[in-house]
């Protein structure tokens, strides 16, 4: 997994990159949030804090009731669509069904928050326990307002850069 921050790494104009003013993304900046415990470089689960480093992403999920498929390969979110966030299950850090008894995330929200999401791959595929679950870029409640872990954009930001997005983008958090 690529978490670390390595100096070789060096962001294209086709990556994600998280500044103290915005996302940058193909040449522009969008106003972003991130987790309230702000940028981290020891992610546990539960902290609210963003994890550094350099993050694929492996992975875009939509609400087909709710809106088109944004690229050809993102995939629906059903009923029953779940995350775990229970690090004493096999499937940590993983989407699972419902009905499932451990810790989770309902995938289909009632808000707009996870109508349109993009996984990446924070801990995964092979998750340690407790070392957080779920680093997704999704729409933000509203404007400022911090997140559990996330990167959270205004919706129609969201939709513009998941449309241009490849699955050999990464996202740069410093």
């Amino acid at each position: 997994m690529s978490h670390s921050r390595d100096p070789n790494q060096c962001a294209t104009p086709a990556d994600l990159v998280v500044t103290p003013t915005g996302l940058r993304f193909m040449g522009r900046r969008f106003p972003c949030t991130i987790g309230r415990g702000g940028l981290t470089s020891d992610k546990r689960e539960g902290d609210g804090a963003t994890p550094r480093g350099v993050h694929r992403l492996v992975g875009m999920l939509y609400r087909p009731d709710r809106i088109a498929p944004p690229v050809p390969w993102a995939q629906p979110i059903l009923t029953g669509d779940l995350w775990s966030d229970d690090p004493r299950l096999p499937d940590y850090n993983q989407m699972v069904r419902a009905p499932y008894a451990g810790s989770h995330e309902h995938l289909r929200r009632a808000d707009p928050l996870y109508d349109l999401v993009i996984i990446t791959d924070w801990n995964w595929p092979e998750p340690e326990p407790g070392r957080g679950s779920a680093i997704f870029m999704h729409q933000w409640r509203r404007p400022c307002a911090p997140t559990a872990g996330c990167i959270a954009l205004s919706r129609g930001h969201l939709h513009h850069i998941a449309a241009r997005l490849t699955p050999a983008a990464r996202l740069f958090v410093s």
